[in-house]
């Protein structure tokens, strides 16, 4: 059975951090107000999935598990991140691993509060 406490979870966040800024993927300045209230899925309109994931989905996941509130059950980022980095090659290899635990931990944990 696959680890899926929310301190797991947390620490699959920082590897994902870690592997972002290894692939110089992290950004310092903050994208606008209006880039980050996009509708549209992982604000592919106006953010790029890494900028998503640093400035949205990190962030989200964080607060929800400090204060232990229900996390997402229902998701699947990986087919978006293998796409968005399929330009890396095998340098992406890392960082999809680290979405992929992401995924699979959460679906699990989902699975265990049904």
């Amino acid at each position: 059975m696959i680890k899926t406490t929310p301190e797991y979870i947390n620490t699959l966040l920082v590897d994902l951090t870690f592997e972002l800024k290894l692939l110089n993927l992290w950004q310092i300045p903050l994208p606008t107000e209006e880039a980050l209230s996009s509708s549209a899925p992982f604000c592919c309109d106006t953010l790029a999935f890494e900028q998503w994931l640093q400035f949205i989905f990190i962030p989200k996941i964080t607060m929800m598990i400090n204060h232990q509130q229900a996390l997402p059950s229902k998701i699947s980022i990986t087919p978006m991140a293998e796409e968005a980095f399929k330009h890396l090659s095998m340098s992406a290899k890392s960082v999809l691993g680290v979405i992929h635990k992401i995924d699979k931990a959460l679906t699990e944990q989902g699975k265990q509060h049904d």
